[in-house]
């Protein structure tokens, strides 16, 4: 999906000595004061030292500590902060958003169910391959009752199967040769009912000129309703399963990409060379006859 470049009103721009921040898209949240943290961090240390059966384990190594509950509390605490400097260190939000940031408030749960019966879930960057990503994945958030959300994958996009589909799931397929690719998964809180008729595709739709859709321009034409909160992202590479999706399903002949590598770069040769390895010559030849022996 082609992005424009982020524009100066929504990233950080020089304007003389000071740089403008990044505009703030996030869900509106209630700031816990510092002080009433502190405290409750205090209470709980408090009751941990007090705790003879804690204590000992501790001393014998016996202790075990429950990591769901850890994540759980990382996911409510500082868990949003850091996936949130992760995508902005993978440029997510310049590239979908122009620059603009959000915190990601809700927890995404993203997972590809495999034949096997085990899971590869999605987190924030890591790898998963065209073969593991075939099927759609089961998605999941913690949300009140009655309230609206949209699902939204680039490259492609589609709402949550309870609701309506805009465009349905396509396999990734990033094309030989091209390294790396992000599929990131955002999640949008909206305020009411969006009217999507104008952007919904066909079933199926395997064109990819019907299946472009950019991102930013969506945001911005609900922006008035609906508000990210959730973000989970994958990365992806070519395997096997790209061509299955070129030849059976988008019917197209799979590219292939190479890279040429320029001619290696040698400065200007001196006559009398000072503080070079014996090999210097070796540079300047015009024969590629290895010079093994010489020296």
């Amino acid at each position: 999906m082609a992005v424009p470049l982020p524009s100066a009103a929504l990233c950080g721009v020089r304007s003389g000595r000071r740089s403008a921040r990044p505009t703030d898209i996030s869900l509106p949240r209630e700031k816990l004061l510092r002080a009433k943290e502190i405290k409750a961090r205090k209470k709980i240390l408090r009751e941990n030292r007090q705790n003879a059966e804690m204590e000992r384990a501790a001393r014998l190594r016996t202790a075990l500590i429950p990591l769901d509950e850890v994540r759980a509390e990382w996911e409510k605490s500082s868990g949003p902060f850091h996936k949130q400097r992760v995508a902005e260190h993978c440029a997510v939000f310049r590239d979908l958003f122009r620059g603009a940031t959000f915190t990601p408030w809700v927890t995404l749960r993203v997972e590809y169910s495999q034949e096997d019966e085990h899971v590869v879930p999605v987190y924030y960057g890591n790898m998963v391959t065209p073969s593991e990503a075939s099927s759609p994945p089961a998605v999941s958030y913690e949300a009140d009752k009655g309230s609206l959300w949209t699902l939204l994958l680039t490259n492609p996009g589609n709402d949550m199967q309870s609701g309506k589909e805009i465009c349905h799931y396509l396999p990734p397929f990033p094309a030989m040769g091209t390294g790396y690719h992000r599929f990131i998964f955002l999640l949008f809180k909206q305020d009411h009912r969006i009217d999507s008729s104008e952007d919904v595709r066909p079933t199926p739709c395997h064109r990819l000129k019907l299946r472009t859709l950019s991102s930013f321009d969506l945001y911005r034409k609900h922006e008035d309703a609906m508000t990210p909160a959730g973000l989970a992202f994958q990365q992806c590479q070519w395997d096997s399963c790209v061509s299955w999706v070129s030849h059976q399903l988008l019917n197209m002949r799979e590219p292939v990409f190479e890279f040429a590598r320029p001619p290696v770069y040698h400065p200007p040769q001196v006559k009398f060379p000072r503080h070079q390895p014996l090999r210097y010559l070796d540079r300047y030849r015009d024969s590629k006859e290895p010079t093994y022996g010489i020296y």
